[in-house]
């Protein structure tokens, strides 16, 4: 796209020295950058760096929060497949708790006309969104479930959750028509015309959120028998990196079915339209 480049770490910069993201953001301020996309491991970053830098500011992950053009390449991956958004029922099954691209997806699918059922132990589904949806609660219009309130407690690195900028319109709430929870993969299958499965990160996990990882891919792992039970239509796709073997099986994710190599064709579209709709054309 003929834009000049700057690769920016914090190993090895000065933020390994001490440095904050707000110093950061200066520095990047007065070498004149007309974008900044900034992957951080604290939900909230991007929203905050925002407020410092005039160009403009592309998430490309932080956190557990969310990844908005992951969202963006699997909704256009869903829609080249089987030529619709809305009406699609969407199952993204595994660690829910820790994934920012289940987040993302929730809001972007949904808005977009698709139902989402969202699969997991219980200990992996987060919990608000539980409770929002359970029986017993009584929801008197609609459960609002904006990525900030799908966070698994405070937001990290002392960010405070976003709040909507002067002209920015807040999100929608969601239906609860249009997600779900369940606890039983096998039981959901059926009815699905995408499955996503998610990888256990456990790089984030303090706890111990099921007894292993046998028992979790004999539970929810995506193999062939369970393939079989999708309508002849549906598809399966993951966000990567995948573990083969845990929740996916290496013939599943080889399979026709699989748009996980589509999948990471068309990233390099949506975020060179990103780009291009904030830099070089009008959004």
């Amino acid at each position: 796209m003929s834009a000049d480049v700057i690769n920016f770490s914090a190993k090895g910069s000065s933020v390994s020295k001490g440095e904050s993201l707000k110093d950061t953001a200066l520095t990047l301020q007065a070498m004149g950058a007309d974008a900044v996309v900034i992957r951080h491991s604290a939900s909230g970053a991007p929203h905050r760096l925002a407020s410092w830098v005039d160009g403009s500011v592309i998430n490309a992950g932080d956190g557990t929060h969310e990844h908005p053009t992951q969202a963006l390449l699997d909704a256009y991956t869903m829609r080249s497949r089987l030529g619709r958004l809305a009406g699609l029922k969407v199952a993204i099954v595994g660690d829910v708790l820790h994934s920012r691209v289940a987040r993302s997806n929730v809001l972007l699918l949904t808005t977009l006309g698709a139902s989402v059922t969202l699969v997991g132990p219980p200990t992996l589904i987060p919990n608000d969104v539980a409770a929002a949806l359970s029986p017993a609660t009584e929801l008197t219009g609609s459960a609002s479930l904006r990525g900030d309130r799908l966070i698994p407690g405070e937001m990290a690195g002392g960010f405070p959750p976003p709040a909507n900028p002067a002209g920015v319109e807040k999100p929608t709430a969601i239906s609860p028509a249009a997600i779900a929870v369940s606890y039983d993969l096998d039981s959901v299958l059926p009815d699905m015309d995408v499955v996503m499965m998610l990888r256990v990160q456990t790089e984030r996990m303090q706890d111990s959120y099921f007894p292993s990882a046998r028992e979790y891919s004999r539970r929810y792992g995506l193999d062939l028998a369970r393939m079989r039970k999708l309508p002849e239509h549906a598809i399966v796709m993951h966000p990567g990196p995948m573990n083969r073997g845990m929740e996916i099986a290496p013939e599943v994710a080889d399979s026709s079915r699989s748009t996980i190599v589509e999948q990471v064709a068309n990233g390099v579209s949506a975020r060179m339209a990103v780009l291009y709709l904030l830099l070089g054309g009008k959004a």
